[in-house]
């Protein structure tokens, strides 16, 4: 089972690292491989950082033999995609949803069909818009027909996904909500297996 942690919050070690890194650990001790990627990072390597749909069908000539060209190839073979963004004004960072639209030549390829998709956020507040995030990564992931879990498993009920308030690391609902979540994903991708095997 290969997994990646795609980490869209321009601070590399916050709040969106420390979720994902709790999610990591979870999964590599159930038996995952795990890969780990910031967006940001990424997008410093191109010259335009963001798609201008150059064409209708997307070929991905605007990257192709770039950095950015590995990172979407890094995707194609995952298993499993968790995502983390923080709240910025209720929905994704600039830098996340950039990255997402470079995948329409993915999604022409169907890359993501039925890989298994979570997400992780946090904001400054309590009810600072972390599950309107959640749900702009979902919608992302819908289109890709990617397959949805959120932080519920046999360990107990959840709600869309690891929803937190910063600094995360001192959230008491954080921890149990991460295993959740990493159960979700574990036990979902073993599941539909199969379906990936197929394509």
């Amino acid at each position: 089972m290969k997994v990646l942690l795609l980490n869209g919050s321009p601070r590399e070690n916050g709040d969106t690292a420390h979720l994902l890194s709790q999610v990591r650990t979870k999964l590599e001790e159930w038996g995952a491989t795990t890969d780990s990627m910031n967006v940001c990072s990424v997008l410093k390597t191109c010259d335009t950082p963001f798609c201008i749909h150059c064409s209708e069908r997307c070929e991905g000539v605007c990257y192709d033999g770039t950095t950015l060209e590995k990172a979407l190839s890094r995707l194609k073979v995952a298993d499993a995609i968790v995502v983390g963004s923080p709240v910025y004004f209720g929905t994704v960072s600039g830098p996340l949803k950039a990255f997402w639209d470079f995948t329409r030549k993915l999604r022409g390829e169907k890359a993501l069909l039925y890989t298994v998709g979570a997400a992780v956020t946090s904001g400054g507040g309590r009810f600072g818009g972390q599950e309107t995030t959640l749900r702009a990564i979902f919608d992302i992931m819908l289109i890709h027909g990617m397959i949805l879990v959120g932080d519920s498993s046999p360990l107990g009920m959840g709600h869309f996904g690891v929803s937190v308030q910063s600094p995360a690391a001192s959230d008491p609902k954080a921890n149990d909500s991460v295993e959740r979540l990493a159960r979700a994903v574990w036990d979902t991708t073993k599941a539909t297996q199969s379906l990936r095997n197929a394509l």
